[in-house]
């Protein structure tokens, strides 16, 4: 006899029951999901009954449809139409013009225009793992700024936009010609890697991504720190990591510019990972004091309902139309005077087979692929200098991260 009382055959056989119920439940619920799924008229009397013995069965599966309807038509993209969109855009650009303190927020909605894939939308990262697709790596080596990314950059350059706060990666932001003291890279830069064991961290820029041989929780790019000879480190924050270093995620001037916001605007993103972080959305104030919020966005996101206003549209639509309502013409993207090639660590002799990853070819590496044809016309480049050197490898980035 067993200490509860029970003899062994006695817990066997009360095992075998609860696994008969427990089967019974499982058919139950099958059956009754069946019968939910056909029309009211073509059920039988049988099946009417049966329905009305399993009421609570029945409240669950109902339950159940309709979360699953609910996250359907969270994920679904919608469009305003242009002349909806067009009124919306009016009032945004009244916005911009009249906040006192405007940060942006961006996501990597900003970044599709470029052949980088995001993570929640229709041919997202997340969401073709979630329906078991396989994915494809992107070369972000051809990537470059997006007419987003240049205009958030005009609209620095105007003073309408003190500071900007993204969840991407990809660098563009900085390429764009954004001074690095108005950008926040929260989950890090993949063109960039530093030295921890220097006091202040040093920092290396690359012209490749520095992050083949890191991962989540393993951070160490294979390069040693030219000044104490440390081990560097890449800057992602992967999911499930907290950010430790001071830059480039500039978590400091994140918080200091959410503090004096009375204005933010979200570009291309879900919001379901900026959400957590309270600091971004002044919790601690009450609501009345705390920014008004403008989202562009295709999907839902968990901040809608706050929102002053909701655009559905493309991200590069909406601020095309916005930079035309303000009057301010949009630069085009000029790999001359991308900061990238002239902010760049050079490789050391013993680093250049240190990676394999596609260089971003430096401009008068295009004109000189083309003067071998043309050698007359390669001299008027050979004075122009990007802190030349680095022509290792680099460049490609698949579902890293980082981040949604």
């Amino acid at each position: 006899m067993a200490a509860g009382g029970l003899s062994r055959s006695e817990r066997k056989a009360a095992e075998r029951d609860k696994i008969l119920r427990e089967e019974q439940q499982r058919n139950r619920l099958r059956q009754v999901s069946r019968i939910l799924k056909k029309a009211a008229a073509e059920r039988s009397a049988e099946e009417c009954r049966l329905l009305a013995e399993s009421e609570e069965l029945v409240k669950e599966l109902q339950g159940r449809s309709r979360r699953r309807e609910g996250l359907k038509r969270r994920q679904q993209e919608v469009c305003d139409d242009p002349g909806e969109l067009r009124r919306k855009v009016r009032e945004l650009a009244l916005a911009v013009q009249n906040a006192k303190y405007l940060v942006i927020y961006t996501g990597a909605g900003i970044s599709t225009a470029a052949s980088i894939p995001d993570y929640r939308g229709p041919n997202g990262v997340w969401t073709l793992l979630q329906k078991g697709r396989s994915i494809s790596a992107a070369d972000l080596s051809e990537a470059e700024p997006t007419l987003t990314h240049m205009s958030i950059a005009r609209l620095h350059e105007q003073k309408l936009v003190q500071h900007v706060v993204s969840q991407n990666c990809d660098g563009l932001h900085l390429r764009s010609g954004l001074p690095r003291s108005a950008i926040s890279e929260l989950h890090g830069n993949m063109y960039i890697e530093v030295c921890t064991s220097c006091t202040p961290n040093r920092e290396y820029l690359r012209i490749f991504d520095v992050t083949e041989r890191t991962a989540l929780h393993r951070h160490q790019t294979g390069r040693t720190c030219h000044k104490c000879g440390a081990q560097l480190r890449d800057t992602i924050v992967h999911f499930g990591e907290r950010g430790i270093l001071g830059q480039p995620l500039n978590w400091e001037a994140a918080t200091e510019a959410a503090s004096k916001a009375d204005t933010i605007l979200c570009l291309g993103s879900s919001l379901k990972v900026l959400k957590k972080y309270p600091r971004l959305w002044c919790m601690t104030k009450p609501p009345s004091r705390r920014p008004k919020l403008y989202i562009v966005n295709l999907q839902w996101t968990p901040k809608d309902d706050l929102a002053a206003l909701k655009l559905h549209g493309k991200c590069d639509d909406v601020m095309q139309l916005l930079m035309d309502e303000l009057g301010l013409e949009i630069p085009p993207y000029n790999r001359w005077q991308d900061p990238i090639f002239s902010l760049a660590t050079p490789l050391r002799a013993d680093e250049e087979g240190s990676h394999s990853r596609k260089p971003l070819v430096p401009p008068q590496s295009a004109e000189e692929t083309q003067s071998r044809d043309h050698k007359e016309q390669a001299a008027p480049l050979s004075s122009v200098s990007f802190s030349g050197g680095w022509f290792g490898r680099g460049c490609t980035k698949g579902t890293k991260r980082k981040k949604v």
